[in-house]
């Protein structure tokens, strides 16, 4: 993959042109004050008087409406959660949209599942930052970036490329470094990453581990400190100089478990289940129970989240970080 940096990326592309961004959550509103302190002319398109429009105005931005940041915008970002895109985009994007203007996403998703079929006289493009909207913004106001994505679908403009790879220096990414790919390898890569390892698997995995320890007898307060509370050192190890790093920080004594055991947790059936989540997000099952579950209202969701919030596991959690909490003199 290549990878690009700031001596490669000429921000004046995007002199004088309208950045619309939609939607003001986490990468909205971080991307948006990041673009504008780059000197970028910025637009927030929200809902009218909602809280995002306040904050966005609080935050020294201009708002208008989502169709009219859209009319006459170069270039309309949409920073709006995926359930919600094709339907706003159809009633409030696709009418206001200038040809010639760059469509832009921060997650293929729509694309790649042809939930948004863009017009054939707009460049297509995707950033994607690698972080949380919040270690954007940190990241940006340190004097530096977290790497990013790029892709390009469509570029009738000839220029799509170098306006993606903009939209990156203007959020201080191509600091760290940008990487360039595909819409569909940056859609599944993401959604597999979430399912099986980062969000699915590793919830799963505390879950199990702390439900063995208290069947087996230990004091729950115990069983979530060791598989649950020390999960992000580990994690902080392995990112900041991966799993040799780790292993070297850890004692010897987990090194060796750890290399010796660690097979029986992740057996060949584990690896069957991650090919299964792979097979459902490359065949666009997974994209089809989401949409179902989205037009039902959540239901399914909801009640997932209803359910985890009374475990164990959670309750004996909410205790214990109470513990780690600054009191005020």
């Amino acid at each position: 993959m290549k990878i690009y940096h700031d001596a490669d990326v000429d921000l004046d592309i995007l002199k004088g042109k309208k950045v619309a961004v939609l939607g003001y959550g986490a990468q909205g509103r971080a991307q948006a004050l990041c673009f504008h302190d780059s000197g970028l002319n910025v637009t927030v398109g929200v809902r009218k008087n909602g809280k995002s429009w306040k904050k966005a105005k609080e935050d020294g931005l201009k708002v208008a409406e989502i169709p009219d940041a859209v009319k006459g915008a170069d270039v309309v970002m949409m920073l709006l959660p995926d359930e919600v895109q094709p339907d706003i985009y159809k009633e409030m994007v696709e009418p206001n949209l200038k040809a010639g203007a760059a469509l832009e996403f921060a997650h293929g998703f729509a694309i790649t599942y042809d939930l948004i079929v863009p017009p054939k006289d707009v460049d297509v493009i995707m950033m994607a930052p690698k972080a949380p909207g919040d270690m954007e913004r940190l990241m940006f106001l340190e004097g530096f970036g977290v790497p990013a994505l790029v892709c390009v679908h469509q570029d009738i403009t000839g220029n799509a490329k170098k306006i993606a790879l903009a939209l990156a220096k203007g959020l201080g990414s191509t600091r760290a470094g940008v990487f360039e790919t595909t819409f569909d390898n940056e859609t599944k890569t993401d959604l597999f990453g979430e399912q099986a390892v980062l969000c699915g698997g590793l919830t799963a995995m505390i879950k199990t581990g702390f439900d063995v320890l208290v069947e087996a007898g230990y004091p729950p307060e115990m069983a979530y400190f060791e598989v649950l509370h020390e999960t992000k050192l580990i994690v902080d190890l392995i990112n900041m100089g991966g799993f040799e790093h780790m292993w070297y920080v850890v004692s010897n004594t987990a090194e060796f478990g750890g290399l010796t055991r660690r097979d029986r947790v992740i057996t060949e059936e584990s690896k069957k289940g991650m090919e299964s989540i792979l097979k459902d997000i490359e065949t666009g099952k997974f994209k089809d129970e989401w949409r179902a579950e989205w037009k039902a209202g959540l239901k399914n969701l909801k009640k997932m989240e209803k359910d985890e919030s009374e475990l164990q596991l959670e309750v004996v959690g909410r205790d214990i970080r109470k513990l780690f909490e600054r009191k005020k003199a």
